[in-house]
């Protein structure tokens, strides 16, 4: 037994030792960096620990900041955890009345359960002419020839509101900052190509949106914002763009309005003619008219999204936020029944609340970061981490966890604010888990001053 109690006191004296010193050099540095000039009016919310969740340095863990993208770590493990990595979202196509000699006496539907990735091109098999020819392969084995009613895209599985609350107005026209509706289309995003100050076209139909163009030339980038609101048809560019030609993207007012003006072209091309319009669900229900839902007795298509995994490694790694707010409304839907981001965000909390986060540390405001509401620290981001670490599908997390300064880590940007979260094994073997936040930081390079906090880990 002696011997026993001997031998953990000469391993446990290194490490403590060892912990001790990196504690000390990661103060330095954070104190080094709060005198600097750029971080007079900062704060920092810093936390390491080792897997076993040990603490080897806290600065200010607890303090909870709007951590922008680095909240994604969050949504991404607990859909993983709810939904199940092999989850798939699914679109479907049905029809009312019925079908004499190749005319259908009624209307065809399109309905979906939210799916984010529908017509998007980050998938070998999933691209929006995949799905073209799919839907229009169905078409032609159910035998429809001619339509005499309308395409119904039935958006109607989601709650009507499709952009979280807190999110501020100058993100929500712009690609990053797209809705959420039940359906989605071509990741809810158009491309819009400009010569200077001149609109030059797009890469799909906006035939029913106005423009207010107010851009101005000059600079060599990218500085200008557009204005889309859900279900608007009037849209604003401003901002500058350089002189030469330049492809700015922006979120769609309307995804399923979108997606159905595309398929009634699809049915043309292909000869089946219908007689009436697209219409969505949630029009018919602006207009104050009866809602008209997807007969199940009629489908005749079924489309599946590539598995949750695929799209959770996208969402990390490009950090869609479109991803993250679809993932909130839909274990919202899936675990209490409805598909808004109230419930859901409610949901998310609920969750890590029970992975034993203090509740104070993880005031979320919505899924994916980009709203200034969210406030959770830099410790509550560990132990998600430490959490998800010891889950059998951490690899699909943790794949897709881009690189940075030579560390695996989620990175979040939103103005004033940075932060980092991930994983590192030092050039000893030491393996950390670690968050740092860094609010109103007022210098350009605030990338590289956290690089050097980090760089105590390597």
């Amino acid at each position: 037994m002696f011997m026993y109690r001997l031998l953990l006191v000469i391993f446990f004296i290194p490490s403590l030792f060892f912990s001790q010193d990196i504690s000390r050099k990661l103060d330095q540095a954070v104190q080094e960096l709060l005198r600097s000039d750029a971080a007079f009016a900062a704060s920092i919310s810093f936390y390491v620990s080792d897997e076993q969740g040990n603490m080897i340095f806290d600065y200010q863990g607890n303090k909870g900041f709007s951590s922008a993208s680095t909240q994604k770590i969050f949504t991404a493990a607990a859909a993983l955890q709810t939904l199940g990595k092999e989850y798939r979202y699914i679109t479907k196509a049905s029809y009312s009345g019925e079908i004499y000699k190749g005319q259908l006496s009624g209307n065809l539907f399109i309905t979906s359960n939210g799916d984010p990735t529908l017509g998007s091109w980050r998938y070998d098999g999933w691209k929006p002419e995949d799905f073209k020819n799919k839907f229009i392969a169905a078409m032609k084995t159910s035998g429809i020839k001619e339509i005499s009613g309308n395409l119904i895209l039935d958006d109607s599985y989601f709650d009507f509101q499709t952009v979280p609350g807190g999110w501020p107005w100058d993100d929500m026209g712009n690609y990053y900052g797209a809705g959420v509706w039940s359906i989605n289309w071509r990741e809810n995003q158009f491309d819009m190509k400009m010569k200077g100050n001149s609109i030059q076209g797009f890469n799909i139909k906006m035939d029913e949106v106005k423009w207010i163009n107010e851009v101005k030339t000059g600079g060599n980038a990218d500085q200008s914002l557009i204005f889309t609101a859900p279900y608007s048809q009037v849209a604003y560019i401003n901002g500058t763009l350089p002189s030469r030609n330049i492809t700015v993207s922006g979120a769609m007012p309307n995804p399923p309005y979108q997606l159905g003006t595309e398929m009634m072209d699809w049915l043309k091309e292909s000869g089946i003619k219908i007689h009436g319009k697209a219409i969505t669900t949630s029009q018919l229900k602006i207009e104050g008219q009866k809602t008209l839902q997807m007969p199940e007795n009629n489908v005749f298509f079924t489309y599946q999204s590539p598995t949750l995994d695929k799209i959770v490694y996208w969402f990390l790694k490009k950090s869609v936020n479109l991803y993250g707010e679809t993932f909130i409304k839909t274990m919202a839907k899936e675990k209490k029944g409805t598909g808004s981001f109230d419930v859901g965000v409610a949901y998310l909390k609920e969750f890590w609340k029970g992975k034993g986060i203090h509740p104070s540390t993880i005031n979320f405001a919505d899924g994916s970061g980009l709203s200034p509401q969210n406030y959770v620290s830099a410790k509550a981001e560990v132990q998600a981490l430490i959490w998800s670490k010891k889950q059998p599908w951490f690899n699909s997390f943790f794949t897709g966890f881009p690189e940075y300064n030579g560390m695996k880590m989620k990175s979040g940007t939103i103005k004033n604010t940075k932060s980092f979260a991930g994983y590192h094994t030092s050039s000893a073997g030491k393996p950390y888990v670690y968050a740092v936040i860094i609010h109103n930081y007022q210098g350009a390079k605030v990338s590289e001053a956290l690089y050097q906090l980090l760089n105590h880990l390597k």
